[in-house]
């Protein structure tokens, strides 16, 4: 192997090892830990920033080594794998830090921050899968290191709630494992192709065959993408602590699912034969009702958790309709959301974490004026809430407006009327949020307040958020920046998606 083929591994490595001694750390070594989560995030994210000059350079990393006969595992960096590494690399980090102050002092450290650190690395191994059989491995492994986080509680509903998350993900993980194997049995190969797929010479009789097998491998990536009706055990998830939320909307489990759609049209599929094929149509309809039902959803829930829990589900589905519209434009918003999503939707979260922690609230009702007790909480809430809706500069708006653009481009009208729509529907769910904050008369006493002092809340709990949403901002006001989101979606519209 020269150094460029032992990057991949290298990636999956700085998460896998310190996670694995994390394990057999006694809850009193807080320092090593700590040191170990810190420097491995550390690690990962200084190979991320190589790989990523690397590759926008044109150089090639790929590691392959020998699974099954005919089959080999294969991870490779190219620049969709990178925009999801470094995703997951960024807000490992800032995670991380969040999730040390967020369970000081709580039990089961070892046991969190162990399954913490298999979460991330299979979430690297899928955005680094260069195959169909890689993907599932790392996809079903992801299944398996996040139900330990659902559970982590140990309170009655986090165990019927893990359960709930453990049936849905199993049937999607059979879903997925049934379309692989079919698929191989028609084709003889399941690695990812660039720019039109590799089902392009395959018999037409075996048509009919493929729109089956496309179903299975949607429906599947579908639940983990929380598409309507596969979407029940999310909201159910919330009872989880504040960072394993952040973790399943921002970076690994939804982003996973999204990621596997992604994969399916251009890489498996390639986005022509599947218009051809004629499944597009039903796959933009499916993330359209799934957009609109969900923020309804949201509309009507006063656990601010489950608020967000909807908004989610709504939010992701844009990734898809971008890649289901099918046009150069289109691909490029779904693609960079991945990214915005991502920002916006932690920070959210990490402000949930931190009222809930600080102040005992859990509910939008009990909302009234904090934003005077929690200022820098809730000016990272802000941004994050707008960007959701859309509004400009911050990221949300880089994404719909380039959905819409494409929507047009490719005459598909209607898109834009939904995505319209998903925004008013957005404002309605977040603006009285908003106003709660900022506008009300605060409360004598809050439900349960932990005393830090003059301090808003432990700096380990507000520097995440504000860092996010610093991001997400920037994101937006320096989209046409190198190496931005948007500037990098383009490169992968470019690269991987349409030939020239």
């Amino acid at each position: 192997m020269n150094w460029n083929m032992w990057f991949p591994l290298l990636l999956i490595a700085t998460s896998l090892l310190p996670g694995l001694i994390i394990f057999s750390l006694a809850e009193e070594r807080v320092r090593l830990r700590t040191l170990l989560n810190l420097s491995g995030a550390l690690v990962k994210l200084a190979l991320v920033g190589w790989m990523l000059w690397g590759v926008y350079q044109g150089h090639h990393y790929e590691t392959r080594l020998p699974l099954l006969p005919g089959l080999d595992l294969v991870l490779r960096a190219g620049p969709l794998s990178l925009l999801f590494v470094t995703l997951s690399a960024v807000l490992w980090l800032v995670t991380t830090v969040y999730a040390i102050g967020y369970l000081e002092g709580s039990p089961n450290r070892s046991r969190f921050f162990g399954f913490f650190s298999l979460c991330v690395t299979a979430t690297i191994g899928v955005a680094l899968a260069g195959n169909l059989l890689t993907f599932l491995l790392f996809y079903e492994l992801l299944t398996l290191a996040t139900y330990p986080l659902v559970v982590h509680r140990g309170t009655e509903e986090a165990r019927r709630a893990g359960h709930t998350y453990l049936v849905y993900t199993i049937f999607g993980g059979a879903l997925l494992l049934l379309g692989t194997v079919w698929l191989y049995t028609l084709t003889g190969t399941l690695d990812f192709a660039t720019q039109g797929g590799f089902l392009d010479d395959l018999d037409k009789a075996h048509h009919p065959a493929l729109i089956i097998i496309f179903a299975l491998l949607i429906a599947g990536f579908g639940v983990k993408a929380a598409l309507v009706p596969l979407h029940g055990w999310l909201p159910q998830a919330m009872v989880a602590p504040a960072p394993v939320s952040a973790l399943l909307h921002a970076v690994a489990v939804v982003k996973a699912g999204a990621f596997g759609i992604v994969r399916v049209v251009y890489d498996v599929f390639g986005v022509e034969f599947a218009a051809g094929l004629g499944v597009l149509g039903p796959l933009a309809w499916v993330a359209a009702f799934t957009i609109i039902y969900a923020s309804l959803r949201a509309l009507f829930q006063d656990d601010l958790k489950r608020r967000l829990a909807f908004s989610t589900v709504s939010q992701v589905s844009y990734i898809t309709l971008g890649v289901a519209i099918a046009g150069p434009i289109a691909t490029i918003g779904g693609v960079i959301h991945l990214v915005h999503q991502g920002l916006m939707k932690i920070t959210l979260f990490f402000c949930a974490g931190n009222l809930a922690e600080t102040l005992g609230i859990h509910k939008v009702s009990e909302m009234d004026g904090v934003g005077r007790r929690m200022p820098w909480t809730m000016a990272a809430f802000t941004i994050g809430a707008f960007g959701m809706i859309g509004a400009p500069p911050v990221a949300g708006f880089i994404s719909k407006w380039y959905l819409g653009l494409g929507a047009l481009e490719a005459g598909q009208e209607w898109v834009v009327i939904v995505l319209a729509g998903s925004s008013l529907l957005n404002a309605a769910y977040f603006l009285p949020i908003l106003h709660r904050a900022w506008f009300r008369k605060p409360p004598e006493a809050w439900p349960h307040e932990h005393d830090f002092g003059r301090k808003e809340t432990a700096w380990a709990l507000l520097l995440p958020p504000v860092v996010t949403a610093l991001l997400a901002l920037g994101a937006g006001l320096l989209a046409t920046a190198p190496f931005s989101p948007l500037e990098w979606g383009k490169l992968i519209a470019e690269r991987e998606f349409y030939r020239p």
